[in-house]
């Protein structure tokens, strides 16, 4: 039956989801709440609510609640680019002479090129619908900032943007389209924060990292009167965001009987991921599944696979909250390769809970073969996938040679959040081969893990 799944699926938009999946209310026991750095006691929303937006602060602190409704004015506007097609990737198939049925989840067919406009859009919703008047926010390959300008120029909110320096000046086309729909770009670190300028006394000519821009634009929030600070991912609001993603996902392959094996997604701060494990991951808590989860992350900043589960602080200047997750420590500084979007040195909660249980594994790449399957993915469907995406792409194309190997059919879901055509940097060095790889050693390790706080849980 599934030899006559369309190449390119659309769910019907009378399907389309009207409620975000709250995976944590599915998870036996919850993640470890925030604290409060000063106080070692788990924040109030009404500390939080100081940095975020109020809404979505309940939606972080929510862990009751299956279902979480996604308000008319977002869905809406999620009609402007959502759903997002379903490809079954024959071509790929043939490239790789696999028995296996591959499938991948489009999120670049909006002007932003990510799936992270499906969280801006309803962040800034919730932004407008407080009467806050402007937001900052971090971006690492550019993807987020994009979207959240779109966003905030949609509803008529001031964005400043940090911006990781690596990504600023490898990407610039990228920051331009940014400041086309308003925003203001500043590289990160700079000197126009206190947080910048301890960042680059502390490390010369460093080009900055997804934590350093993060404790910029948390500075200069909570500095700003009517400003608050969004995220693009770690935080379990924007995972819950990014549900629509896999919700859409198994509503169309639902709609053809089939189920996944194997579901992989590409992490950085793991709310992409998130959002497409979430309702198989929903099942598999309940039993009703076995299915295969793999997040794959750089092996030039391997969060999850090297790294502790520990509270750390989400940026590099220690002004956050503590969150408990996979870290390499806030002080780790990441090398500046072309995976900008998941150059993090932490991870999500609740992916962080659910990998340390034993619910799904990790796999670290090195970036030339991340390059080298996105090339041969490139070249017979036809996508120029976004460094970040590619990851994914590498393990689903190492999976399927697995299955060519031992002649066993299995169906691999992957997610492919985004187009590469503002990385033609990257993409040049990897053509004229001087793409090098990276591996912290352990001396780099033990450096990042000397930052992590000593905190006595609760």
């Amino acid at each position: 039956m599934s030899a006559k799944i369309p190449y390119k699926t659309y769910l019907p938009e009378s399907r389309m989801p009207k409620a975000w999946l709250n995976l944590k209310a599915f998870m036996p026991e919850d993640h470890a709440p925030f604290l409060n750095a000063a106080t070692g006691k788990p924040c109030s929303a009404a500390e939080l609510e100081g940095v975020f937006c109020g809404e979505c602060v309940r939606q972080e602190l929510n862990s009751t609640d299956k279902e979480i409704e996604i308000p008319e004015g977002i869905r809406s506007f999620y009609a402007n680019f959502r759903p997002s097609p379903l490809v079954r990737a024959y071509f790929l198939e043939r490239e790789l002479d696999t028995p296996a049925e591959i499938y991948y989840k489009f999120e670049g067919n909006n002007t932003s090129g990510s799936h992270k406009l499906n969280s801006a859009i309803a962040q800034a919703y919730y932004a407008k619908e407080q009467g806050l008047k402007c937001l900052t926010t971090e971006t690492g390959a550019g993807q987020w900032g994009t979207a959240l300008a779109m966003a905030c120029a949609f509803y008529g909110l001031d964005l400043k943007v940090f911006m990781v320096k690596t990504s600023y000046e490898q990407k610039p086309y990228r920051r331009e389209v940014m400041r086309t729909y308003g925003a203001s770009v500043t590289p990160s670190p700079s000197d126009t924060t206190n947080a910048g300028r301890q960042l680059l006394s502390r490390f010369p000519g460093t080009g900055g990292s997804l934590g350093c821009a993060i404790a910029e634009a948390v500075e200069e929030a909570t500095r700003t009167p009517g400003c608050r600070y969004v995220l693009g991912s770690v935080l379990d609001h924007v995972l819950l965001h990014q549900t629509v993603i896999g919700l859409e996902s198994k509503a169309v392959l639902d709609m053809y009987g089939v189920m996944p094996d194997t579901v992989i997604g590409c992490m950085g701060g793991g709310s992409n991921f998130g959002g497409l494990i979430a309702p198989y991951m929903a099942e598999k808590l309940q039993g009703a599944n076995n299915i295969d989860f793999i997040g794959v992350e750089p092996a030039s900043c391997p969060s999850m696979s090297r790294g502790r589960y520990a509270y750390d602080f989400c940026d590099s200047a220690k002004i956050t909250p503590l969150a408990k997750m996979y870290t390499l420590g806030c002080g780790f500084m990441p090398s500046p390769d072309h995976a900008g979007g998941l150059r993090y040195h932490g991870m999500s909660p609740v992916v962080s809970k659910l990998y340390h249980d034993g619910y799904m594994r990790v796999e670290a790449v090195k970036q030339t073969e991340v390059f080298a399957a996105a090339e041969r993915f490139a070249r017979c469907e036809g996508i120029l996938p976004a460094p970040e995406s590619a990851h994914a792409i590498k393990v689903a194309v190492d999976e399927a040679l697995k299955c060519r190997e031992s002649g066993r059919k299995k169906v691999i879901l992957f997610g492919l959040t985004g187009t590469g055509y503002f990385d033609m940097a990257a993409y040049k060095c990897f053509n004229d081969g001087t793409l090098k790889d990276y591996i912290p050693d352990e001396a780099d390790l033990a450096r990042g893990f000397s930052f992590l706080p000593s905190v006595k849980e609760q």
